[in-house]
């Protein structure tokens, strides 16, 4: 519990300070991107080739148009001036300036970072933040780990750093990186480097600076105009100039190492095979420290990039550290304090009032396993915040003063978005193999971000809905490679759940919900208008989020004609609806104007929920099998169901909201309509549910679905552990599926949907990840939440079989909290062994000291083991764990 007697935390107070626009303490975080080569925004070629286009083996050399990368790095809100820890070994061909991994088209199951490292800490101000990098002491193998990835087929595990040998004997460093602000314009910075290894081993750190190159593209933006300049002023101390930054210092504590200076902008000659205008360039730290090239800096040691070496030999379980400062000039202190006892001071303060932060919130759980695994959830959560810039139009354009791009490439991505204007922080799904929002997944990230930081989570939410982001269509923005796709439409929920999170009742942001209920309608409207082609309340929304759950690349034109309706596009509608109903009954509690658009979300949720359910007999419902399918609907010929038992037939379950009399007694004009439309709809009435009690109509009223009757029979798949219940979770496809695939034979092609626990064992559709079998937080997390809402309506007297066979029965509320602790336990270790399953066999998590309490959160986990699979950052959404653990273990 939190300790209420004591003064308010110090975060709370920077927090509030940030909210109220009193202090800007977030102006500087964690907001570099892990990658930015490889990605849509740096690519200008015909084709849409973004992988090939910009490869890592330019990152070093090669200026970016967009944005910037750097080692475990920070900067301003504008991306404007950048660091980052650069490290050499001693051995490897390149300077490790950036994480590398593979690309699309290198990994056999797609991207894939190729490095280990662990976001250990973060306030949600960025006022303390710790992460941690483990660099090999051998060569790093980037030849081997691209070699090997593509020998491998799809049936195979991803080639990981660690089986290449890089860790073997300890022979690693573990390079912590920590920072601490002293105020919102003064950033102090700790690298410590423990050498784990068995002998003395040489690593060269380099604390590095850059202002983003923003004036070789010809813009006109915020702090373009004029080119920024870096220079020495004396011993360890540097300053630069930035426009609309100001004056900055910049020192590191010992002050007899070197310092050099070169420019942000691409070695041509190397790159391009064309002259370069100066001789300082961006690579060459990596020229001057690997190769020895005292030319590649400036000896006048001024540019737009500095970083001071250190070239340090450490003894086995030793360490080395390296303390740097930067802040604005106004803020500066002189320049024989920037260090000592007052910077020692600063950085046990700032650690300390971290902790004092996450103690007191609210519901954190008992056991110190559990609650190591919150905080580490949210430090990932706030360490995957990113400045994205992508002007589309601009783009689209290309740039003064470069090549035109080549004009087939307006044809291939993006051009019917010229209107999006991305400048801002955003919470991304993992900086490295995701390194862009996605609009699904920001709308889970904000549930645990609301927990710790309220105002950032409303202004996310409201930031996808503005007028520079939302199509003029009503179309929300998917994610970089297609803004164009369409993600589940999650927004109203997320919106509606950080609405009543973030306030007691009577005291919530009801500006806030009346501003993003607004742009809702008409991203509504759009959904209505472009995703139920027959007009019958049927959606199909395309692949919805799950790439290669279905039968057919539900993205395209079906290869056999006709088209589908879709039992996940029109139970996520339904979802939408009763949403968008639950948040106008509130708004009209004060504001009647809205009683009016309840009523039309109430009538159409009904009439959405009677197509599922009776349109043309059954709707979707297939009632032999007791499940929910898509249907396949033939140019000519009946609707054909395909039954495939799927997480699309367990998304119907979600849409569930209540009304009450007394609340109907409160809204006159909107319980006048309600009960109009009951009395002369009863065709639409008898798909709203009425729970009653001792033989007495309780006057509650539920809005879902599915009837009793048909709950409990798709629950019962569910439960079953041959089918959905997985010890670690509910899987996306049903287990039954491994010895009865679905088949579907159409000509000459056959169809097949088949149980995959893992990886996907072939690049069906196009897609790196698997919706085949393997378990998915965020709609595990929908359906938990659900569980609790059938729950709240029907009380003790709703029991289930649980797991199915089992001849135990609970109630819905007793079995969400199981199925949340089975999510949970993914993450915690085993008593006995130490392993926690998200690792696998991993030895080194189970037994390791230096290894063993660091968590990865990964994109997605096996069906069967639980082990973590996909993109091994994924926190965004696999955060929701947080709120899991508080909730459930508490």
């Amino acid at each position: 519990m939190p300790d209420t007697s004591s003064p308010v935390p110090a975060e709370l107070n920077r927090l509030a300070q940030d909210a109220q626009r009193e202090v800007y303490w977030k102006r500087w975080g964690p907001y570099l991107a892990d990658r930015q080569w490889g990605t849509v925004r740096e690519d200008y070629s015909a084709k849409g080739e973004a992988w090939s286009y910009f490869p890592h083996d330019h990152a070093a050399a090669r200026a970016y148009r967009w944005g910037e990368d750097g080692l475990l790095g920070l900067c301003d809100a504008k991306g404007r001036l950048c660091f980052g820890v650069s490290l050499w070994n001693g051995r490897d061909p390149i300077l490790k300036e950036r994480l590398f991994g593979l690309t699309g088209d290198e990994g056999n199951h797609g991207e894939d970072v190729k490095e280990v490292y662990h976001h250990l800490a973060s306030t949600p101000t960025h006022s303390w933040m710790e992460a941690l990098y483990k660099y090999p002491q051998s060569e790093y193998p980037y030849a081997r780990l691209v070699a090997e990835s593509r020998a491998r087929d799809r049936t195979q595990p991803e080639f990981e750093l660690v089986d290449t040998g890089a860790f073997d004997d300890d022979r690693y460093f573990d390079v912590f990186i920590r920072y601490a602000k002293a105020g919102p314009n003064d950033i102090l910075i700790e690298i410590e480097v423990v050498n784990r290894g068995p002998d003395a081993a040489r690593i060269h750190i380099l604390p590095t600076w850059w202002y983003r190159n923003s004036w070789v593209w010809g813009c006109a933006h915020e702090g373009c105009e004029l080119k920024p300049r870096l220079h020495a002023t004396g011993p360890g101390h540097a300053q630069g100039e930035q426009e609309s930054l100001g004056s900055w210092r910049f020192a590191v504590e010992d002050d007899s190492l070197p310092w050099y200076f070169t420019e942000n902008e691409t070695n041509r000659e190397r790159v391009f095979n064309t002259p370069n205008d100066s001789p300082f360039t961006k690579d060459a730290f990596h020229r001057r420290v690997i190769h020895g090239e005292t030319s590649a800096v400036n000896p006048q040691q001024r540019g737009t990039k500095c970083a001071a070496h250190a070239d340090v030999t450490i003894e086995p379980g030793s360490s080395h550290t390296v303390r740097a400062r930067f802040c604005a000039e106004a803020d500066a202190p002189p320049d024989d304090a920037f260090f000592g006892s007052a910077f020692t001071e600063v950085f046990n303060a700032r650690r300390a009032e971290a902790e004092v932060f996450f103690d007191n919130l609210p519901d954190q759980p008992a056991d110190p396993e559990a609650r190591s695994i919150v905080r580490q959830a949210y430090a990932g959560l706030l360490w995957t915040k990113q400045f994205y810039h992508y002007i589309v139009d601009d783009w689209l354009k290309g740039d003064p003063y470069q090549p035109p791009p080549p004009p087939e490439r307006r044809a291939v991505r993006n051009g019917d978005w010229k209107h999006l204007y991305n400048r801002a922080v955003l919470s991304m799904p993992d900086k490295w193999e995701y390194p862009w929002f996605a609009a699904w997944d920001l709308a889970f990230h904000m549930i645990p971000l609301a927990h710790i930081d309220p105002d950032f989570a409303k202004e996310q939410l409201k930031l996808l809905l503005r007028e520079w982001y939302m199509h003029p269509n009503g179309q929300m923005p998917a994610y970089e490679w297609n803004f164009s796709d369409v993600n589940p439409p999650v927004h109203a929920w997320a919106c509606w759940r950080v609405y009543k999170m973030t306030g007691p009742r009577g005291e919530r942001d009801e500006l806030f919900l009346a501003r993003t209920f607004q742009k809702l309608l008409v991203n509504f409207t759009w959904w209505v208008n472009r995703k139920d082609p027959q007009g019958n309340n049927l959606f199909a929304g395309g692949f919805l989020g799950l790439d290669n759950i279905g039968v057919f690349d539900r993205s395209k034109e079906l290869p056999i004609g006709g088209s589908l309706a879709q039992a996940d596009g029109t139970a996520w509608m339904a979802f939408y609806c009763s949403t968008m109903l639950a948040m106008a009954l509130q708004l009209a509690e004060t504001r009647p104007e809205y009683e009016d658009i309840a009523s039309k979300f109430f009538e159409h949720f009904v009439s959405i929920v009677d197509a599922m359910n009776e349109l043309g007999g059954d709707g979707l419902w297939h009632e032999e099998d007791g499940f929910y399918y898509d249907q396949y609907l033939p140019p000519d010929g009946p609707p054909q169901p395909l039954r495939v038992r799927s997480m699309v037939g367990i998304i119907p379950l979600f849409a569930v909201e209540f009304m009450d009399d007394a609340r109907l007694d409160c809204l006159p004009g909107f319980a006048k309509r309600t009960r109009w439309f009951l009395k002369n709809r009863p065709d639409l009435a008898r798909q709203i549910t009425y729970f009653e009690a001792d033989g007495k109509e309780s006057g509650h009223h539920l809005l879902a679905i599915p009837s009793r009757e048909r709950l409990e029979r798709v629950l019962r798949y569910v439960f079953d552990e041959e089918e959905f219940l997985s010890p670690h979770g509910i899987r996306s496809l049903s287990k039954a599926h491994q010895e009865h695939p679905f088949v579907m034979q159409t000509g000459k092609e056959t169809h097949s949907v088949n149980y995959v626990p893992g990886e996907s064992d072939s690049f069906m559709f196009g897609g790196n990840s698997n919706w085949r079998g393997p378990i998915w937080f965020p709609l595990n997390y929908l359906l938990i939440e659900a569980l609790e809402r059938y729950h709240h309506f029907y009380g003790d007297s709703f029991t289930m079989e649980y797991p199915t066979g089992s001849g135990t029965r609970l109630t819905l509320d007793k079995i969400a909290d199981d199925i949340a602790k089975r999510l949970g336990g993914l993450f915690l270790p085993d008593p006995e062994t130490g392993r926690r399953p998200a690792h696998g066999e991993d030895e080194r998590y189970a037994s390791d000291p230096h290894w063993r309490q660091h968590v990865l959160f990964y994109e997605y986990f096996h069906g069967d083991t639980g082990q973590g699979l996909g993109a091994s950052h994924q926190t965004g959404w696999t955060a929701l764990v947080a709120r899991l653990l508080e909730k459930h273990q508490a």
